[in-house]
């Protein structure tokens, strides 16, 4: 079968090779891979790759061979999966409790939107509590777990604000329920109950001064690359007893998660932002304008035909 390794070269970042189809454990499906996304951290490992690394973590697709231990679906079901690597290839093992099935009404292009940003907007909403009522500050939010952040945030009875760099990454968010949209954190009317930071840099210091006194942020990232500095005596102008969480979204089992998403998608609740699909066979041009923040929302890339 194919498959996409690392080249670790920054103008072709990935290319085809051979390899042996994957043996799936006795708790893991064989999935015929039609569709996956790409994550814009994949991206940064794809600099420096190590000896051995097969990317892929979002996938949907077909079963063609069911689990050893009958924890899944059977051969021939349409499904979504998370696995821990591996999935850019015509074919990848998912662990049975990392993958939800999909309905007839969604697609594999949409399904494959889902994983790592829509498992991520679900737990760091969870992280940040009860929102019904409460002013939301959301930077980066023009990417896939802004998008689905933005939906499921305003969904929920938040206000949210969101920060976009440019009016063009930031025109879905407001049909998706933003209440404002800005283009630097210093432009955000505050104060705000609970940050969600993702940025780094000076974004982080800028967002913290902007919360309530007891306010929280969750830092969920540093999509800039620029670590953040903080001076206690700021906080002392405002946000005092602040709260800085740190988030990460991993954490088997993903199976529930990916059926609350894929319920919410069927149900018209939860919309995948897809700024660009393509054939496998351009993913190098996309991993780059992924990488450069030239697509808003997910990327999908398709094998074959997909459903």
């Amino acid at each position: 079968m194919r498959r996409l390794i690392p080249t670790g070269e920054a103008t072709r970042p990935v290319e085809f090779a051979q390899d042996a189809q994957p043996v799936p454990a006795p708790d893991e499906v064989l999935v015929k891979v039609e569709a996956f996304a790409p994550n814009r951290g994949e991206t940064f490992l794809l600099e420096a790759p190590k000896p051995g690394l097969t990317p892929g973590k979002d996938v949907a697709g077909l079963v063609v061979q069911a689990a050893a231990d009958s924890s899944g679906p059977p051969a021939g079901t349409r499904i979504v999966g998370h696995p821990p690597m591996g999935g850019w290839a015509e074919y990848a093992t998912v662990p049975t409790h990392s993958i939800a099935v999909l309905p007839d009404e969604i697609t594999t292009v949409q399904a494959a939107a889902l994983p790592l940003a829509g498992i991520t907007a679900l737990r760091l909403l969870r992280a940040a509590g009860a929102v019904a009522g409460r002013r939301l500050l959301l930077t980066g939010a023009s990417g896939g777990v802004g998008h689905y952040l933005t939906e499921l945030a305003a969904a929920a009875g938040a206000e949210v604000t969101a920060v976009t760099a440019t009016a063009e990454r930031g025109a879905r968010l407001r049909e998706l329920g933003a209440a404002v949209i800005v283009h630097d954190v210093g432009a955000a009317d505050g104060p705000f109950d609970v940050v969600l930071e993702s940025t780094g840099g000076d974004a982080l210091a800028a967002a913290l001064a902007r919360l309530v006194p007891g306010g929280t942020l969750v830092w969920f990232g540093q999509a800039g690359r620029t670590p953040a500095t903080v001076d206690f005596f700021d906080l002392l102008a405002g946000p005092e007893n602040a709260v800085i969480r740190h988030f990460h979204y991993a954490g088997a089992p993903y199976g529930p998660d990916l059926a609350t998403l894929v319920r919410l998608v069927a149900g018209g609740r939860l919309h995948p932002e897809i700024g660009r699909a393509a054939d496998w066979s351009r993913t190098a041009e996309v991993l780059i304008d992924l990488r450069e923040r030239r697509i808003r929302g997910k990327a999908v890339l398709t094998i074959g035909a997909s459903r």
